[in-house]
């Protein structure tokens, strides 16, 4: 667990704070911008899947291609799964957030661009130094 903790110290942090900003009462705020909360979510998840995929290739930088398909796991898949996890007890457990079927559409947009870039852009730097 301490191991966890000190490998993804940033990814952890995000982790915590994408947790609070899904539970806590937001104030009523009318911009007038319409679908703004989807981008936050698109924004949201596409950080923390990329900080997942910069401290993944930075501790594991010596494996090459040998550990790659647990990347894929743990910053493509399992953000997805935690933004499908985070929007049922949004649904279930609170009374003032409802899951919200494109919110979790947001969250997956956000993975997928996130790990398309990681892959395509950021794991070459990584592989060139």
């Amino acid at each position: 667990m301490f191991g966890y903790i000190r490998k993804y110290p940033v990814s952890l942090s995000i982790i915590i704070a994408v947790i609070y900003l899904s539970f806590f009462k937001p104030p009523s705020v009318n911009i007038g911008v319409s679908n703004l909360d989807k981008f936050a979510h698109f924004c949201m998840y596409a950080g923390l899947s990329g900080i997942l995929w910069i401290e993944f290739l930075r501790n594991h930088r010596n494996n090459g291609y040998t550990a790659l398909w647990r990347a894929w796991v743990g910053a493509a898949l399992c953000p997805i799964l935690f933004g499908g996890i985070i929007e049922v007890l949004q649904e279930y457990m609170t009374s003032h957030r409802g899951g919200d079927w494109l919110d979790f559409f947001a969250n997956t947009g956000g993975v997928i661009f996130a790990s398309m870039f990681s892959y395509f852009v950021v794991r070459p730097r990584f592989l060139n130094t």
